[in-house]
């Protein structure tokens, strides 16, 4: 698969993924309204922000900056392998 260089592409995108994640919670939330519900929910999707900040920018500042992650898949066998060298 090619990467995306297109700016209106990359915005599209962007806005299509916005769109997802509102319906979803919306729909989750019109199931089961409750405060609860909602504040676990920010929670989740707050941590799994900050997952992949870490995962993309921390890591490749911080920890190793001659590698370059193509995903999360990617940054996941980097440090998996990275804790099987430190381990030896």
């Amino acid at each position: 698969m090619r990467d995306l260089h297109d700016a209106t592409l990359i915005k599209l995108k962007a806005g299509l993924f916005l769109l997802l994640g509102v319906l979803a919670s919306g729909l989750l939330l019109a199931d089961r309204p409750a405060w609860r519900r909602l504040a676990l929910l920010s929670i989740t999707v707050w941590a799994f922000c900050r997952l992949y900040y870490f995962a993309f920018y921390v890591i490749e500042r911080y920890l190793d900056p001659t590698y370059r992650f193509s995903g999360l898949i990617s940054a996941v066998r980097y440090l998996a392998k990275r804790r099987a060298t430190l381990g030896r």
